[in-house]
């Protein structure tokens, strides 16, 4: 039997082998992981080293807040101030007082210093853990909008208030908070927020708040009003000036919650929940409205009433002033009550309002541009029976922008003098005086508003067309228009077709702003030189000029010696709505656009408002800004020619046309056919029907008639319109002359092919006679047939006539000339088959 111990060996040293195998893998696979893991922390430690310096670049240095903030020279000590064109005429200070902002401590010691009260209630409703923790808070980063800690507030409101809310930011924030909490201190902290935090309108730190709401210094604020500003300091919308009875509520939440804190005691708490505030109301003006409104483009409302800035605006101080007390007095005026108290001499220049009409729920306003740089230098708010309110609204445009209808005609060929018809259609459409007008020239309809014609235009050209003309002006048909676009709009045509003007938030609009400085004097928007945008030619635009100042041309409708008439050359369009609730009117010079607006609230059965309203305040305003200047007008361009013409045809005169017009064409427009609107006709004038060649000629008259299409024959007819008979009149066969006749062929005969003519042609003093052939019952033309004949025929041929290529009823002439010139006449009617 062999030996086990060789066999027991040899199975020892394959386990052992096994079991260095598997030691060795398992080593293998520990320092493979270890090396992954190595790998994985180096790239977790390289790309988070990556993203803090990507977070923390450009990161703002801290030391910007006692820059902002520490008296005497914190730059948002200064509030934001708007000026006039000269920059010395201030206009509107973004703070309650108007003068600097007053930075009070919180030092106690200090006479003037911030309650304890507010600050524990800043503290109750922002960030209660404001004393414990270190200056941010590590929730709220799924909502970029929320800044849970004051340090994180104060931060995001004066250092990145530019950065546009992201992670990234909201991680900047905390990090900045970090380091103010840290190097500045907690106190610090709160006294610079109570002195920068927006309490709403305009109101920013406690100082302007208490003074702006209560009337009174932070230091003699009550619990009941700490409360109150603690809470607007949260939702500065709901201020007590704004949401009084709300800022009340809330304020009285907060009095609760410090209560239950343990911070105020019951007694406190009762006396302070008993408290009412009062609180006094805040105007607002409406230039300045409009001034915002344009830099929210280019800075956040937050920056603006932060402070810091000098806004230098295009507004005219002194002109301004004027208009606003005319346009009050003109609304007071309106509104049948007493006339404003304070002094303004250009109401002295306002015509008399429509006689006997009062329009008690009226409102007014106006604007004032210089179309040469496109700035606005006057603007008065809606005028509430002669009180200005802040108001600057769009209202409908009405036919305030029919002009671009016909505008949209110019360009494709018509002109001023193009024929329309101004007649009832298939559309239920009135004109505002409830009278349509027959044929008129496209400048007639246009100077007197009718809509008819308007509407006509409108379907030949297309609305597509003409909403892309109207677009490229900055206005739309058929919606709200405000008095910014419409003076923008108009004053192209007042310079040669350019709109001047600034691109504000995408839209190209006449500018309010000529620049923003810092209170260091830093250039942060300049808007000084204007932009200048092509609209139309130089032609275009001056024959649409040419038709608005055409005072003759408003006549029909408004009469002589107007209130659109003021002495100068001026193009004005009217503007109205079919509710009666807007009127308008919009006039330029070359110098001056000037819009004003008069509207009712509400539509009563007894009042309505028209142009002749607002054109009263028109016409004043535009004598108030042209004063002494020259009255200068528009120059023809090249381009544009001036003809001729037969009215309402606008085609070349005939002999016919019994009224000439000068008009203007753009070149290539011009008329090449003569008038074949007006006709003369031979009527016998006692019957009034139409003459032939059998009526008496002593009967016979001329007269000239407007030939009337079909589709305007009804109207014509009902309105009682003059048109020409269609009847001729009855045909009674004159006695026959025995050396004068025709006895071949008969009266009314068919014939056709060669005619023979039998007749007598004799008698005493014969010298000689002749025959001639007309077309229809009364010819205007006759032919001869042959020469003139010498001879004397009796019941014989006296000629023949070939009838080949004619038809239709003609008349046969015979005249036997005597040697005394008299002259005996013989008349057939015939039907050429």
């Amino acid at each position: 039997m062999p030996s086990i111990i060789p066999i027991l060996r040899s199975r020892r040293e394959r386990r052992l082998e096994k079991q260095r195998t598997s030691s060795n893998r398992t080593r293998g696979a520990l320092l493979s992981a270890g090396i992954l893991i190595s790998l994985l922390l180096a790239a977790v430690i390289f790309l988070s080293a990556f993203a803090y310096a990507d977070i923390t670049r450009d990161l703002p240095s801290i030391e910007i807040l006692p820059r902002l903030l520490n008296p005497p020279d914190g730059l948002l000590l200064q509030p934001t101030r708007i000026y006039d064109r000269t920059a010395l005429q201030l206009l509107y200070t973004f703070s309650p007082t108007g003068a600097t902002r007053r930075y009070i401590p919180i030092n106690e010691q200090n006479p003037q210093h911030i309650p304890i009260n507010l600050i524990d209630a800043v503290i109750a409703v922002a960030d209660p853990q404001f004393w414990s923790h270190s200056g941010y808070a590590l929730e709220g980063y799924d909502n970029p909008d929320r800044h849970p800690t004051i340090a994180q507030q104060l931060v995001s409101d004066l250092i990145l208030y530019n950065e546009p809310p992201s992670l990234r930011r909201a991680i900047r924030e905390r990090i900045l908070a970090a380091q103010i909490t840290s190097q500045f201190g907690r106190t610090q902290i709160m006294e610079w927020y109570l002195n920068s935090t927006h309490f709403g309108n305009y109101a920013y730190g406690v100082e302007a708040a208490s003074q702006l709401y209560f009337g009174k210094a932070a230091e003699q604020l009550t619990l009941a009003e700490s409360a109150i500003l603690a809470a607007t300091s949260e939702t500065p919308a709901l201020n007590p000036l704004d949401a009084p009875q709300v800022a009340l509520q809330r304020g009285r939440e907060v009095i609760h919650i410090l209560n239950g804190l343990g911070i105020v005691n019951n007694e406190d708490t009762i006396t302070a929940l008993a408290e009412t505030p009062t609180i006094p109301p805040e105007p607002a003006p409406a230039f300045v409205n409009m001034v915002l409104s344009q830099l929210d483009s280019q800075f956040t409302r937050e920056r603006i009433e932060r402070g810091g800035l000098n806004i230098i605006t295009t507004l005219n101080y002194d002109l301004q002033k004027q208009a606003a007390c005319v346009t009050e007095v003109y609304a007071a005026r309106m509104a049948g009550l007493a006339e404003p108290e304070q002094e303004c001499p250009s109401a002295s220049l306002l015509p008399s309002l429509p006689p006997g009409i009062t329009l008690t729920d009226s409102s007014a306003s106006a604007l004032i541009l210089d179309p040469n740089n496109g700035q606005v230098l006057a603007v008065v708010g809606e005028t509430v029976q002669g009180v200005e309110t802040p108001l600057v609204t769009a209202h409908s445009s009405g036919s305030s922008l029919d002009a671009f209808v016909y505008l949209t005609g110019f360009t494709r060929g018509l002109s001023p003098a193009s024929l329309t018809w101004d007649i009832p259609g298939e559309e239920t459409i009135q004109n505002f005086d409830g009278i349509f007008h027959g044929p008129v020239r496209l400048r007639i309809a246009l100077a007197n508003d009718y809509q008819m014609p308007v509407e006509t235009l409108k379907a030949q050209m297309g609305i597509e067309n003409v909403t892309s003309i109207a677009s490229s002006f900055g206005v739309e048909l058929d919606t709200d228009v405000s008095m910014l676009e419409l003076a923008g709009a108009y004053g192209v045509f007042g310079k040669d077709g350019i709109y001047f003007g600034q691109n504000i938030a995408d839209e190209f609009l006449p500018a309010t702003v000529l620049r923003v400085e810092g209170v260091d004097h830093s250039l942060l928007l300049d808007w000084t030189l204007p932009q200048a945008q092509p609209i139309v030619t130089p032609a275009l635009a001056y024959v649409m000029t040419h038709v608005l100042s055409d005072e003759t041309a408003r006549w029909p409708s408004l009469g002589r010696s107007n209130t659109l008439e003021i002495g100068r050359p001026a193009g004005v369009k009217i503007g109205q709505t079919t509710n009666g609730l807007d009127a308008w009117v919009v006039g330029y010079t070359p110098s001056y656009v000037v819009v004003t607006w008069t509207g009712l609230h509400d539509r009563d059965a007894n009042e309505s408002v028209s142009p002749r309203f607002p054109s009263v305040l028109w016409n004043a305003l535009m004598q108030v800004v042209s004063g002494n200047s020259p009255a200068n007008g528009w120059i023809a361009p090249q381009g544009v020619s001036t003809i001729t013409v037969c009215d309402p045809s606008g085609m070349l005169p005939t002999s016919e046309c019994p009224n000439l017009v000068s008009d203007v064409f753009l070149n290539g427009s011009e008329p090449i056919q003569a008038d074949n609107l007006f006709h003369e006709f031979s009527v016998n004038r006692e019957t009034g029907l139409l003459a032939t060649v059998f009526t008496p000629p002593e009967l016979i008259e001329t007269r000239v008639y407007m030939l009337v299409p079909e589709y305007a024959r009804d109207w014509a007819v009902n309105t009682g319109f003059d048109i020409p008979p269609t009847s001729y009149d009855a045909i009674q066969a004159p006695p026959i002359n025995s050396t004068a006749n025709m006895t071949s062929p008969k009266l009314f005969a068919d014939v056709s092919k060669v005619v023979k003519i039998i007749g007598t042609a004799s008698g005493d003093d014969f010298a000689y006679y002749r025959v001639q052939i007309g077309k229809g019952l009364n010819p205007q033309e006759w032919i001869q047939l042959g020469s003139d004949f010498t001879i004397p025929i009796e019941s014989g041929v006296l000629t023949e006539w070939d009838t080949e290529g004619l038809n239709g009823l003609y008349a046969i002439q015979l005249q036997v000339v005597r040697t005394d010139q008299r002259v005996d006449t013989a008349v057939i009617q015939v039907t050429i088959k």
